[in-house]
């Protein structure tokens, strides 16, 4: 399943990630947060180790909605 994500936005905060999320999922895009924690200490202040990923189909749409998001902020 995997091979069918794309992913759409890195962060280094997590919740960055999860309101990245929520505005995706508003949009009807469903979406999964990967590298939120990790065992490893060293490896969560990696900047830009948390990635949104979408389905391969959804991405251009997912891409335009945090685009604008941002935008607007």
């Amino acid at each position: 399943m995997e091979d069918n994500l794309r992913t759409v936005a890195k962060f280094d905060d997590a919740m960055r990630a999860s309101i990245a999320q929520t505005k995706l999922k508003d949009s009807g895009i469903e979406s999964a947060i990967f590298g939120e924690s990790s065992a490893y200490p060293a490896l969560n202040a990696v900047e830009d180790n948390i990635e949104l990923k979408v389905n391969a189909a959804d991405y251009d749409l997912a891409v335009k909605i945090l685009d604008a998001s941002s935008s607007a902020e």
